[in-house]
């Protein structure tokens, strides 16, 4: 099954060698993102984080591996005992069935 993993926290190294690794990205700082909004058909642009949240997403990891459970487990490798937060988040295909 493929999950997206939505990194709240520097990753370490241990994700990668797991094998399990489709694709990975880590963002650019947020004060340099825009956000673009619709309201009643108008579009506005805004620069900054999306979330004024003070917990930014610093990346992300599509991974491929055997469930749930094994996705909850690279998660916890992902943080290696720092403090942080990993979203894992099942990817659907076109069909809306899990892939």
């Amino acid at each position: 099954m493929k999950f997206l993993l939505n990194l709240y926290a520097e990753p370490v190294e241990e994700a990668v060698l797991a094998g399990e690794l489709v694709c990975g990205q880590v963002f650019a700082d947020p004060s340099i993102t825009a956000a673009v909004r619709m309201r009643d058909g108008v579009a506005t642009v805004t620069e900054g984080p999306y979330s004024p949240a003070s917990d930014q997403p610093t990346g992300h990891y599509v991974i491929d591996c055997d469930g749930r459970e094994r996705a909850l487990e690279l998660a916890v490798l992902i943080l290696g005992g720092r403090d942080g937060g990993v979203e894992v988040r099942p990817l659907m295909d076109s069909a809306g069935m899990e892939m």
